[in-house]
C-alpha cells in the first residue's frame, strides 16, 4: 500500500461521517479538483483473455468463487457476506472483464496485488479490499482536503445551477449543480442510453435523487435528528460542493435509492447502470465512493488519469 494509501485508511471515512462540527475551511466557490494533489497511475491493459490463465491460478479462483457469497466479514464496520458488492469496482481496476471466480480474474489480481505489496496470490480478502478502499478514496480530492484537516467551503449562488425536474429520480424544485458538473452528468447519461439498452429502456436510470447541499441546512438537519454518523449523513459533505452527485442505479423493493443495507447496495451493484458507471464514469470525471454505488464526485473533466490502474510491468 501506498504511504498516502495508509493514512487515507485511517481516516477512510472522514469524507462520510465524524462529529457534527466542520474542520477548517478552504476559499469558498475554489474548484473541489484543485482541493488536493491526486496520484497519476499509467492506464492499464487487460492481462489477459478469459482462457489463458496460468494454471497455479486454478485454487484461488475457487476460493474466489466460493467467498463470492459466503465471506463474512465487516469492511465498513457493519457484517456483511460476500464481496460481490465490491467485485465490479476490483474487475475494473486491475484492468478484466473476466468472470469473479475465473482463473483469469485472480491472475489479473494477483498482478495488482503484489503492486501493492501485498501477497500476489490472486485471491480476494479483507487485506485486499483495504488496499483497493484506500486507492479508491486517494481519487477523490474531498478526501484528500478532509484528510488535509479541510472542509471545503461550498460556491456561491451564482456558481450554481437549478437541476430540471424531469432530469430527476423524485421531482423536487431546487436541486442545484455547479454548471460543469450538470453539464458532465448529461453527456454521460445520453452515452449510457446510447451504448445499453437496458438503460435506454428505464428513463429513470441514472436520474439525479442529490446534488449540492447547503452546508448550513444540512449541519442543521444532522444535529436535529442525530444522524450525523456517515453511513445516513456526513457532518462534512461532498454535497457542499457542487460536484457530488446521487443517482438512480436502482433499490431493492421496500427500501430507498440512498439505503445502506447490504441487500441494497449488493442489489445496486448488480444493475446495468451501475455497471456501465464503474467502467465508463471516468471518461466524463466521474469518481465513485466504494461503500455507496449511487454516489459520484466529479473530478473532471476527465478522471481518466485518476481511475486507472497503474501498467503492469513488463
Amino acid at each position: 500500500m501506498t504511504r498516502l494509501g495508509a493514512a487515507v485508511l485511517a481516516v477512510l471515512l472522514a469524507a462520510d461521517s465524524g462529529a457534527c462540527a466542520p474542520l477548517g475551511p478552504v476559499a469558498p466557490g475554489a474548484p473541489i479538483a484543485a482541493m488536493a494533489s491526486v496520484s497519476v497511475p499509467a492506464v492499464t491493459r487487460k492481462y489477459a483473455s478469459c482462457g489463458d490463465a496460468e494454471v497455479r491460478f486454478r485454487e484461488a479462483a475457487r476460493h474466489n468463487a466460493e467467498k463470492l457469497d459466503t465471506l463474512v466479514w465487516a469492511p465498513f464496520g457493519v457484517e456483511e457476506h460476500g464481496w460481490e458488492a465490491y467485485a465490479p469496482l476490483m474487475a475494473h481496476e486491475i484492468g478484466t472483464t473476466c468472470g469473479f471466480g475465473t482463473p483469469a480474474f485472480a491472475q489479473a489480481l494477483a498482478t495488482w496485488q503484489l503492486r501493492y505489496n501485498l501477497p500476489g496470490d490472486g485471491e480476494f480478502g479483507p487485506d485486499t479490499f483495504e488496499v483497493l478502499k484506500g486507492v479508491l478514496q486517494e481519487r477523490r480530492p474531498f478526501v484528500m482536503a478532509r484528510l488535509n484537516g479541510e472542509c471545503p467551503e461550498g460556491p456561491t449562488p451564482v456558481q450554481l445551477t437549478t437541476i430540471p425536474t424531469n432530469e430527476e429520480t423524485f421531482a423536487r424544485e431546487g436541486r442545484q449543480l455547479r454548471p460543469e458538473v450538470l453539464s458532465a452528468w448529461r453527456r454521460m447519461v445520453d452515452a449510457a442510453r446510447a451504448e445499453v439498452p437496458a438503460i435506454r429502456n428505464d428513463p429513470t436510470a441514472l436520474t439525479l435523487f442529490s446534488g449540492y447541499r447547503d452546508p448550513a441546512s444540512d449541519e442543521a438537519r444532522c444535529t436535529a435528528e442525530g444522524n450525523c454518523d456517515g453511513a445516513r449523513r456526513a457532518a462534512c459533505s461532498p454535497h457542499r460542493t457542487g460536484t457530488a452527485v446521487d443517482v438512480n442505479v436502482g433499490w431493492v423493493e421496500g427500501q430507498t435509492a440512498d439505503s445502506v443495507t447490504f441487500e441494497n447496495r449488493l442489489h445496486q451493484t448488480r444493475s446495468p447502470a451501475y455497471r456501465w458507471m464503474v467502467e465508463n464514469a471516468h471518461r466524463f470525471g466521474f469518481v465513485n465512493y466504494v461503500f455507496e454505488p449511487w454516489h459520484w464526485e466529479w473530478v473532471g473533466p476527465s478522471a481518466d488519469t485518476v481511475t486507472a490502474a497503474a501498467s503492469p510491468p513488463p
